[in-house]
């Protein structure tokens, strides 16, 4: 049985997608294909079937990542088959919990940057759409970092349940 995880953002066309390429070339690089499942989408639905921002698409190309995608919008009935919910900022946090139909569902959702064993304080990774390159590009280091942790955490769980 596969280990299924979602990152969500805002409109699934920066951060999320961002955070789906990285994470799914970790868990290739990981030897974890046909293991885990790696999904993304947005809490709001705007950029539903566009693909992911040309700036997202143009950080990932330069740092070796694949960059196809196709915005979607998260839906509540989707928990069931989810092992992890990853939110890039509190709000997406907040939101995801209050659709969540059940208390374990809500357990299902973590911050990204709660991975992440350098971080102190504030855990959201910030949203660029509204900036210039170099937030895009900060965002891709956080993402790095926070994967790392998050590999970890994936892999003890989908070891646990090979044994």
């Amino acid at each position: 049985m596969s280990f299924a995880i979602c990152f969500v953002c805002t409109g699934n066309i920066c951060r999320s997608p961002m955070a789906e390429s990285v994470f799914r070339a970790r868990v290739a690089d990981a030897g974890l294909d046909g293991l885990v499942v790696v999904d993304s989408a947005g809490t709001g639905g705007w950029h539903e079937g566009d693909g992911a921002d040309h700036r997202t698409v143009s950080v990932l190309r330069a740092n070796g990542y694949e960059s196809a995608h196709v915005a979607r919008q998260f839906r509540a009935d989707w928990f069931g088959r989810l092992d992890l919910v990853i939110a890039l900022d509190e709000g997406h946090l907040r939101e995801l919990r209050r659709l969540a139909p059940t208390g374990a569902d809500a357990a299902k959702v973590r911050l990204l940057r709660s991975y992440d064993p350098a971080v102190r304080g504030d855990l959201d990774v910030p949203d660029p759409y509204y900036g210039g390159m170099d937030g895009f590009e900060e965002c891709l280091e956080m993402v790095e970092a926070a994967s790392e942790g998050l590999l970890a955490a994936v892999r003890e769980v989908v070891e646990e349940r090979a044994a």
